[in-house]
Order: structure tokens, then sequence, then C-alpha cells
């Protein structure tokens, strides 16, 4: 468990190989509810090889100190990413 907004991470490793390999995240809120956009891979064992970009947003609750992964939405392509992103702008634009 994270303390802090600066802990948390979607890094994941196991056997020694980093199979979720964060490459950015931006914090979209901070508080009690916390929203994280992160920019990850992910290891293909197959081909040995990290997949392309994808991207997901985790809401993490902070409960007697601690950070607690609540929900997660993973956006799984640059293609899903853009419909996302030209969606919300034109409903911002309304």
């Amino acid at each position: 468990m994270a303390e802090t907004i600066d802990e948390l991470t979607i890094t994941y490793t196991e056997d020694g190989v980093e199979t979720v390999k964060e490459l950015d995240k931006v914090v979209l809120t901070k508080g009690a509810w916390t929203t994280i956009l992160y920019k990850y891979q992910n290891w293909n064992r197959k081909t040995e090889a990290y997949s392309p970009e994808c991207y997901s947003i985790r809401r993490y609750q902070k409960r007697q100190g601690q950070y607690q992964l609540k929900s997660k939405f993973t956006i799984s392509s640059r293609d899903q990413a853009q419909k996302i992103i030209d969606v919300l702008s034109k409903w911002i634009s309304e």
C-alpha cells in the first residue's frame, strides 16, 4: 500500500520480469479520492517484447493513511483513446 501519491504506480514485476512498465502518469485529482491517468506497456512473454502503449484511469481512496485502488478503466489502444478524446472534445465545446 502507498502512503503518498508519488508512491502509486501501475508497474508490476513477476518472476523478475517487469510485466507492466509504467511510461508516465498524470494526477487528475488529489484528495481523499485521487484519480490518476497512466500510460504503460504490457510484456508479452511469447514475443518477448512490450505491447503498444495502453492507458488506464485509476481511482484510489485514502483510508487510514493508505491509498487503496477502488476502480480502474483500461483504454486498450490509441484508436480507443482517440475516440474518447473526440467525444469529450465535442461534448465540451457544445
